[in-house]
């Protein structure tokens, strides 16, 4: 594997879970290698053993249970790999250390941060709490998307006439993936999988667009700021 040491790679990662939104437990962790412009350099596709498998009663309560035989054909023909936490953090740190990763990404990142970290506890019993090593920033591309897309006339045009509004007191438009990826497409049909690795290659395509239309630093979208 040769690397382009000019550049300055990061992790776009998402997850999805099952036990709920405050104590949610990763069966789906996935990730691309990217760098600072969107683009990609790999694709990573995980099922977690120990919460796909082996807590399949809570599985069947998760929020995408219907999805479940998509993800055995997935293993089946090998676009996923079955593997157990423990494998799953050996990849995300390998691809830590080859790419001498700076940032991880995320749509709505405290959640998928709070997730693989719940998980990872739960399943050592809380000998191991974290799972990225220390220093490594978080980004979040919902805040990138609040920045660069959401005051934008178009936008705001875009959601009025689509409905896609928040019914808050005042309503104002939605900054989900599958609203953002439908106005940057073009695309007004597109269903968001709801699978890791398909929705972070949208994901990637909206951190991809804010990053061209306008020069954002990544600074300005931390995830704890």
């Amino acid at each position: 594997m040769k690397i382009d040491k000019r550049k300055s790679y990061g992790i776009l990662f998402d997850s999805e879970t099952a036990n709920g939104l405050e104590d949610s437990l990763c069966y789906d962790m996935c990730w691309q290698v990217i760098d600072t412009h969107g683009n990609k350099y790999a694709n990573r596709a995980f099922i977690n053993r120990e919460v796909f498998i082996g807590m399949q009663d809570l599985m069947k309560s998760a929020y995408y249970a219907d999805k479940i035989p998509n993800y055995w054909r997935m293993i089946k023909n090998g676009s996923r790999t079955l593997a157990t936490m423990a494998q799953i953090i050996y990849a995300l740190r390998k691809d830590i250390q080859d790419y001498d990763i700076k940032f991880i990404c995320a749509h709505n990142a405290r959640f998928d941060y709070r997730a693989m970290n719940t998980t990872q506890r739960y399943l050592t019993k809380s000998k191991y709490r974290f799972v990225l090593p220390y220093g490594i920033e978080w980004y979040d591309t919902m805040k990138m998307a609040r920045k660069v897309v959401a005051k934008t006339p178009s936008y705001q045009k875009f959601c009025e006439e689509n409905g896609y509004m928040t019914k808050h007191k005042t309503p104002r438009v939605r900054l989900t993936a599958e609203v953002l990826y439908r106005f940057i497409s073009k695309d007004n049909e597109f269903k968001e999988e709801h699978m890791g690795l398909e929705d972070v290659d949208i994901e990637r395509q909206i951190f991809q667009y804010c990053r061209k239309t306008k020069r954002i630093n990544l600074s300005d979208c931390k995830a704890w700021n």
